[in-house]
């Protein structure tokens, strides 16, 4: 159990360390514009690698648990959370990304109302 905890969390600054990079490089490059380009681009392509390496391990089974919990968890999951909930059955995986969608949105607008109370 601490072994995976230990190679999801060095997987994860390896992730996070690459999100930050390509996504600074990304919003470089795209036009001045308030759409954040950098996430979407890293939130896509890291959608596009968990589903082909995710497909790939599990039609294959040649990883084991301790490297699948590296790569997807670890490395995709600090590179894009965004790819390590789409990623699963289509209609949990869909009610999974709007219930996180929504209920993320609606957490940050109560907790924005929350620091205007007196």
């Amino acid at each position: 159990m601490l072994a995976n905890i230990f190679l999801a969390g060095i997987g994860g600054f390896i992730g996070s360390t690459f999100r930050y990079v390509l996504s600074a490089c990304i919003q470089n490059m795209s036009s001045p514009s308030s759409l954040p380009y950098g996430t979407l681009g890293v939130n896509i392509s890291g959608c596009l690698v968990i589903g082909f390496l995710g497909g790939y391990i599990e039609h294959r089974d040649f990883l084991s648990p301790e490297i699948r919990t590296f790569l997807l968890v670890g490395v995709l999951g600090g590179f894009t959370t965004f790819s390590t909930f789409g990623y699963g059955q289509l209609v949990i995986a869909f009610s999974n990304v709007m219930l996180q969608i929504l209920l993320g949105l609606g957490a940050v607008w109560v907790g924005y109302m929350l620091s205007d109370l007196p």
